[in-house]
């Protein structure tokens, strides 16, 4: 890493007053040498008396003509404007030339997405006459039913189930928690699996209030989850490409294609943010465009 002017206090500002994690202190420091990196380039000599708005967007352009991807640029700027930022508490400049400095807009990849009809292929070729079957019919029930990540899958436990009130308790990003919906199908299938499979597992210590257990009796994991859906494709002849993601996917947006407000399924989802939804809502244009016809008084 290039030790660049004011590397050092800057260094010691991310780290005691924006109080940063070491690996994100480095990511700052480490955008901010680009931008030295390109003054060597244009051989000119950085100075904070003359570093101008104008400079920084030919060195954001530098590094997109380079290959450099939006989300990435986005991260740089990101140092940039803390680096002025702090030149600006310390006194050095008195105008922070990023402030007109705008993050490139970020390509949004739309999710993929399963029918019902393929859902419902993927859960009736499960083999039930195994052990694991009834655990997996499960699994994909409760992916699809209740639009869960895959690690808030594995660690459901007994005690989130609430079957008579026909909700769950999951615990999503950053421990919070939320409560969701559970469908008849789902429930019948995990009351199943509890009392017909998982009574007969030795379970492991540590793992008795875990749901979802592998055959040892420990508490099933992320890959395993993986590697039984790409399994069920296969088995198929699906030529998607699908994790237990796309189960999330599928149920956010059929439940919009369905009629469902948009932040109830922002609640269900776990999504802090209302837009990070809406991204569901640019999966079915004709959908989109019925509700204007229906709906629109200038239609």
């Amino acid at each position: 890493m290039i030790n660049y002017p004011y590397h050092n206090a800057f260094k010691a500002y991310l780290k005691l007053e924006r109080g940063l994690a070491e690996n994100s202190v480095d990511a700052y420091l480490n955008d901010v040498a680009k931008l030295f990196q390109y003054y060597e380039v244009i051989g000119e000599e950085f100075s904070v008396k003359n570093i101008s708005d104008s400079v920084l967007h030919n060195f954001i352009k530098w590094l997109s003509e380079l290959g450099m991807l939006a989300n990435t640029q986005a991260r740089v700027i990101s140092g940039l404007k803390s680096f002025f930022h702090y030149l600006m508490l310390e006194g050095l400049i008195e105008i922070d030339p990023s402030q007109q400095l705008d993050s490139p807009k970020l390509s949004r990849k739309l999710p993929d997405l399963l029918n019902v009809i393929e859902i419902n292929a993927l859960i009736e070729a499960v083999d039930a006459s195994k052990p694991e079957g009834m655990r997996n019919k499960a699994i994909l029930e409760v992916l699809y039913g209740c639009g869960l990540r895959v690690t808030e899958l594995i660690t459901l436990r007994i005690s989130d189930l609430h079957p008579i009130q026909e909700y769950i308790k999951v615990t999503g990003k950053g421990n919070k928690e939320r409560i969701v919906p559970i469908g008849g199908t789902a429930l019948k299938f995990i009351a199943i699996y509890l009392s017909q499979v998982r009574v007969h597992l030795a379970i492991k210590k540590g793992n008795e209030d875990y749901i979802f257990l592998n055959r040892m009796g420990s508490r099933l994991s992320r890959i395993s989850v993986f590697t039984m859906i790409k399994a069920l494709a296969t088995a198929i002849g699906l030529k998607k490409s699908i994790s237990p993601h796309t189960f999330r996917h599928s149920f956010a947006t059929h439940l919009i294609e369905g009629g469902a407000d948009l932040r109830a399924v922002q609640e269900m989802l776990g999504h802090s943010s209302i837009t990070t939804t809406e991204v569901y809502t640019h999966l079915d244009k004709d959908y989109l465009r019925g509700v204007i016809t229906q709906f629109h008084p200038r239609t």
